[in-house]
């Protein structure tokens, strides 16, 4: 028995068995698809943070979980997410609906229905959500049995951006043919959701947030974190699924710049991201959403509490914000009235407000000195499904990195309940929990222990297989990128009009030649993946004198071509799919990342190309033979070469050693440049804080 993938004319959709009798169809069709309708679970997918694979799914879980516990389903079925204005469905036989969410005109058959209560529709009737509003962003719609679309690296949901999940990883379109599956409890009797049970929406937003981990003095004034937890800000209409940007007081920093991150004190040796973070993109504040990356190069001084992040979905540009505080336990208390509520149908009898509470160690959870040959390590808050591990001082150490592999293969030997993902930064490794196991304070009183017990990080020998890809320097489509910024976003950039120019007088080179033959000499070693999507790699090279510092766009570009090649700090990026960045721009290559099957290059079954501790190395070639070498691969005619080997810390460390004289020679020269710049900036107000 099948089911085409576009609608028959109109009247019920119908499928024909082997034995020629013709049935309704157990799907949904499409006759108008709406705005921005696609198909999305309340969870998303887990365990991919690492290769910057986001969760995806519904925005505000908590009115999908709702309308799934409403028409019976269990909790993690598929549903409709519908946004600014939804679509018109038709049911191929009896179903069971229920439209929550933000408010919207919702009829059947033309007749005016309720939301928040399940609805019986008959083979060939429509369902029709109207326009959305006044309040609120997104309505979903959930359908007894839920949407039984492929289930793509362990969820439903569709990720637009990176064509993954949903029905082909896209928005609905009109014809569009949505098969109904199994997924509901025979157990439960459809019920509407109580008033008392529903969230509210409104256009003032108070979202509750646990301080951390990037809120400390090192970083931000605390006077600044008063201004921040006090300010209604405004939501830009720059926004989406991937985050919120606001409007709102500039930050104040206590440092004049990132080091080696960057020229901007925003700027943070990659990291891993919280799902919810405050995420200061220079001095644009930005709440991480479902879509949102899982690694980056930016200070996140707070982040949204896992029962909070619904408000993320229904919070609508022009709306305002203001974040407010709250500790561990009270965060918890927030997750268990959420579960009570999803479950039962039904508020607690105590509901009350929630009062305002800072951890006055700004997230800092535990630390310990360096000693004995072992670097410094801080344990930090991330939320409370997170927890950020960070080693040593604020520098590009590959030691560090080392040790960072190190605990993360001693997390992944004890089997913790509850950790479903473990994300390593350049010297910090994010470990996200799913709630059903030990919270952040134990998971981070157990990973202490850790700490006697791991290798010492030089004695680290890793597979380390090099990599050579094509690299079409300064290509015309990061040109455009640069000129689509200058137009839409910022014309002063001090970066612009060509990035390549900026990254040459930031590193005191002689001209533009010096800086492509500086890129074609690299061996770039990938010390984590997802930087921005998609398995795309935070990469530097080996060795120092090769290393272009640079500053990240301030504020981010909203949009980057796919397999462009960027510097950030002192990091290489590829990026994995087409979208929002923050890189200096250099080139493009090939893709990274891709779910064809046997593309050359790519392990079976394995979407991403690179693995940590690779070595990236570029050749030359012109953008005319860049898209002939794209073609290539997509079709399986050419693959890149690669070369296994191994990488010795030890060696490495012998390597540096040897030829610290000339290392310190560049990074003299660069340093001169970079403060030359800095000083252009201050003068400018470009950066508001120390040294400003």
């Amino acid at each position: 028995m099948t089911v085409t993938g576009t609608a028959p004319a109109p009247g019920p959709a119908t499928v024909r068995p082997a034995g020629g009798r013709t049935e309704p169809a157990r799907v949904l069709v499409v006759r108008e698809a709406g705005w921005h309708t696609a198909v999305q679970d309340p969870f998303g997918r887990s365990g991919y943070w690492h290769v910057g694979v986001p969760p995806s799914g519904a925005m505000d879980d908590l009115s999908l979980r709702l309308a799934n516990r409403a028409v019976g389903n269990v909790p993690g079925a598929a549903g409709l997410e519908c946004t600014a204005v939804g679509p018109v469905v038709e049911a191929g036989r009896d179903a069971v609906v229920c439209v929550a969410g933000a408010p919207a005109d919702v009829r059947v058959d033309g007749a005016p229905a309720p939301m928040w209560t399940p609805l019986c529709l008959r083979a060939g009737q429509t369902l029709r959500v109207g326009r959305i509003g006044p309040v609120g962003m997104r309505t979903y719609v959930a359908v007894r049995g839920g949407i039984d679309v492929p289930v793509v690296l362990g969820s439903r949901s569709t990720f637009v951006a990176g064509a993954l999940g949903g029905l082909d990883g896209r928005t609905l379109a009109a014809g569009d043919v949505l098969p109904v599956g199994r997924d509901h409890d025979p157990s439960l009797v459809p019920s509407a959701v109580p008033s008392a049970a529903r969230p509210s929406l409104g256009h003032r937003w108070r979202v509750h947030v646990l301080v951390g981990p990037h809120a400390g003095p090192e970083f931000l004034a605390p006077e600044w974190l008063e201004t921040l937890f006090g300010t209604w800000y405004e939501v830009d209409t720059a926004s989406s699924r991937s985050g919120l940007r606001l409007r709102g007081p500039r930050p104040h920093w206590t440092r004049p710049h990132g080091g080696e991150a960057g020229l901007h004190p925003s700027n943070i040796h990659d990291t891993g991201y919280a799902i919810g973070a405050l995420n200061l993109t220079g001095d644009v504040p930005v709440l991480l959403g479902p879509d949102g990356p899982s690694c980056g190069g930016f200070v996140c001084p707070a982040v949204v509490a896992a029962a909070e992040r619904w408000k993320l979905g229904q919070i609508a540009p022009g709306d305002r914000v203001r974040l407010v505080p709250v500790v561990a336990e009270q965060a918890a208390a927030l997750d268990a009235r959420a579960r009570h509520v999803t479950s039962l149908l039904r508020a607690p009898r105590r509901s009350g407000g929630v009062t305002p509470r800072r951890d006055p160690a700004a997230g800092r959870l535990w630390e310990r000195e360096a000693g004995g040959g072992v670097p410094a390590v801080v344990h930090r808050r991330a939320g409370d499904r997170f927890l950020l591990v960070e080693y040593g001082p604020m520098v590009l150490d590959l030691e560090l990195r080392a040790r960072v592999h190190a605990l993360a293969q001693w997390v992944e030997g004890r089997r913790i309940p509850g950790v479903v993902s473990l994300t390593p930064g350049v010297r910090s490794l994010l470990v996200e929990i799913d709630g059903t196991g030990p919270d952040v304070d134990a998971l981070g009183a157990l990973l202490a222990t850790a700490e006697d017990e791991l290798p010492p990080a030089r004695d680290l020998v890793v597979p380390s297989r090099t990599v050579h890809l094509p690299l079409a320097f300064d290509d015309p489509s990061v040109r455009e990128a640069m000129e689509r910024y200058q137009r839409s976003v910022r014309p002063d950039a001090p970066w612009c009009p060509s990035n390549v120019e900026f990254i040459r007088r930031v590193n005191g080179l002689d001209s533009v030649d010096d800086v492509a033959e500086i890129v074609f000499a690299a061996s770039y070693v990938v010390l984590g993946l997802g930087d921005v999507y998609l398995g795309a790699p935070v990469a530097t090279p080996l060795d120092p004198r090769h290393r272009l510092v640079t500053t990240k766009y301030n504020p981010a570009r909203t949009w980057t071509p796919a397999n462009a090649v960027g510097i950030g700090g002192a990091y290489l990026c590829i990026y994995g799919m087409e979208g929002p960045g923050g890189y200096q721009l250099v080139g493009r290559t090939v893709p990274i990342w891709t779910l064809a099957e046997g593309t050359r290059g790519f392990e079976p079954g394995v979407p991403w190309l690179l693995r940590c501790f690779d070595r990236i190395r570029f050749h030359p070639v012109t953008p005319e033979r860049l898209e002939e070498l794209r073609a290539a691969l997509h079709s399986g005619a050419w693959g890149p070469r690669i070369e296994p080997g191994t990488l010795s810390i030890e060696e490495h460390l012998r390597f540096l050693e040897a030829n610290s004289a000339s290392i310190a020679a560049f990074r003299e020269r660069q340093r001169a440049a970079f403060e030359a710049e800095r000083a252009r900036w201050a003068a400018a107000g470009e950066v508001q804080g120390a040294g400003a």
